[in-house]
């Protein structure tokens, strides 16, 4: 595990980096159309996440609910985790039964098929078992033909190293990871553009050190997975599913996800666009496709208008992907049911992406002096004045601004939050993303904001409450603390694995954000009755809750100070 920080001057330096922001200055808001929820639901979506995790799962569906449809989802027993696999007959009887009310139904295959997204890399089901669950998909269009159908799939992905791979591939990628990510690295090169003499050494000496029986395993899983998303995509062909999303995860330029994603262009290139979409990321898929169901229903085209941070700005290619920020928004805008709009001046909603000038992408726990990349310590960055004059002059439109913070990896920007809070742009957001990879931030800001432009203002501001906790408050700031008291116990592996720790980290890090959500989000009522808990065991997976409730971050104070419902 890569060292996150040095000093423990550095806790108090997190928790107190930001002094406590005066109260929010009234925003301005344009007019927006009143949700359905006193007249009933909208209508009803039958939602299968990819796992048991609360971002692509239930906070993905309460941005739905949110506008007033009702989603209905199997029960978080039913659906795989980081050492479990879902239920793959419970989730498919599941299914039948809601599937007859239903008006639409946005399905993770990964669950139906293989019992999650992290056991669709590690499984050991046979093929003709695979073929058989993926055709309850075109089983279940074929019993209700009017029930529009969206499916995502992951392509399995590529970590560059076993310490990249957080447990989540088989075991042996631990010992031989950074050799296969090479190795199939090579493949790649070698299909596209050849390689030199040294490199067709290197990849023969990497062939030698990778074990036979580790190459069979890893590559047969490949080839069986690659062979069922071929026959998800035959169902769109044939017109049993209305659109299917493939997702290139944690991938990178030259990798076997990239290698893969090459084969299945060229074998969907006759699927209209309108059907049938690839691209980087997937734990994003569930609200785009959530959104796209949404504004099919309603016959909405939303328009977007893109503003990316000084520099490379949309030429960025993050950390995790393999392609341009700019082709993954394009793509996104598609998937999402949006068109993009080139004057700011007509769009629906302004999307600004936050990006550092000189197109890094660093981590939102980084703060090593001695290392070249980004510093997430809350001080200012060469790109820090020029994205927030662009935020400002979007607001003074008065036009829908939401953010995707992509500058860091896995949280926040604090330097941007920072200004944020101090100058009460908080809440004059429509939405706001900054968690896990920048093609998740990214499609994750772009849902929500299309969205929350048709919604209360108490509403949107709900949502962007739960990112700025999770987002703000726990991954750049309590995970980073909790991450230095792991460091101080000179086992890193309990980073990965809290095992019997897990209660009392729990505890402290909900004592953390309770702290941070006291300084900075002054709005939140009752923060004391804020808790953290773990559902993958690990620090990286957290889960926001309220004492004596479920799941969700509180909703904000119902402040009018000024300020409008859209």
């Amino acid at each position: 595990m890569r060292r996150i920080w040095y000093g423990m001057g550095m806790v108090l330096v997190l928790l107190g980096l930001f002094l406590p922001a005066a109260d929010c200055l009234a925003a301005r808001h344009a007019p927006r159309a009143e949700t359905a929820a006193d007249t009933g639901p909208r209508g009803k979506i039958l939602f299968i996440p990819q796992d048991n995790r609360p971002t692509s799962g239930m906070q993905a569906a309460e941005v739905v609910r949110h506008l007033g449809y009702e989603v209905v989802m199997p029960d978080r027993d039913m659906l795989g985790g980081l050492g479990k696999d879902g239920d793959t007959e419970a989730l498919w009887n599941w299914t039948q039964e809601n599937a007859r009310q239903a008006d639409m139904a946005v399905i993770a295959a990964d669950s139906l098929i293989y019992g999650g997204l992290v056991s669709s890399r590690k499984h050991e089901i046979p093929a003709d078992v695979l073929r058989e669950r993926a055709d309850r998909l075109r089983q279940l269009h074929q019993v209700h033909p009017f029930l529009k159908l969206y499916a995502f799939v992951s392509l399995m992905r590529t970590p560059r190293s076993g310490e990249a791979s957080g447990g989540e591939d088989p075991d042996y990628y631990i010992s031989y990871g950074e050799k296969i990510f090479r190795y199939t690295g090579l493949m790649d090169k070698a299909e596209e553009t050849g390689l030199q003499p040294d490199e067709q050494q290197e990849a023969a000496g990497l062939e030698q050190d990778i074990p036979a029986e580790v190459r069979k395993d890893w590559l047969e899983r490949r080839r069986r997975n690659l062979e069922v998303t071929k026959q998800l995509m035959n169902f769109v062909r044939e017109g049993s599913m209305d659109y299917l999303l493939v997702g290139k995860d944690d991938n990178a330029s030259l990798s076997q996800t990239h290698r893969e994603s090459r084969w299945l262009k060229k074998y969907g290139q006759d699927i209209p666009p309108d059907r049938f979409r690839m691209t980087a990321g997937i734990d994003e898929f569930a609200l785009l496709l959530l959104t796209r169901a949404v504004n099919q229903r309603e016959r909405r085209v939303p328009e977007v208008a893109v503003c990316y941070n000084e520099g490379k700005g949309g030429d960025t290619v993050p950390t995790y992907s393999d392609e341009r920020l700019a082709d993954t928004v394009k793509t996104d805008l598609e998937v999402a049911g949006a068109r993009l709009q080139g004057e700011p001046s007509q769009a629906d909603l302004i999307l600004l992406v936050n990006t550092n000038p000189d197109g890094m992408t660093g981590e939102a726990n980084h703060v090593r002096e001695w290392e070249a990349a980004p510093l997430n310590n809350g001080q200012d960055r060469s790109g820090t004045a020029p994205f927030l004059q662009l935020l400002h002059s979007y607001l003074q439109t008065g036009k829908p601004v939401a953010v995707a913070d992509v500058a860091f990896t896995n949280g926040a920007d604090n330097a941007l939050m920072r200004h944020l809070e101090r100058e009460g742009m908080l809440f004059q957001l429509q939405a706001y993303s900054g968690w896990n990879t920048a093609t998740n931030s990214i499609g994750f800001a772009l849902g929500q904001g299309i969205l929350a432009c048709r919604m209360k203002r108490d509403a949107a501001d709900a949502l962007l409450m739960t990112r700025y906790l999770d987002d703000w408050g726990y991954q750049s700031n309590v995970r980073t603390t909790m991450a230095i008291r792991i460091e101080q116990m000179d086992d890193p592996q309990i980073y990965l694995y809290l095992g019997g720790y897990e209660q009392a980290f729990a505890e402290e890090a909900s004592q953390l954000l309770v702290r941070f959500a006291r300084l900075h989000l002054p709005r939140l009522e009752r923060p004391d009755r804020l808790s953290v808990t773990f559902p993958w065991h690990r620090l990286f997976i957290a889960e926001i809750g309220l004492s004596g409730e479920d799941s969700g971050a509180e909703r904000p104070k119902n402040e009018q100070e000024g300020r409008d419902e859209r």
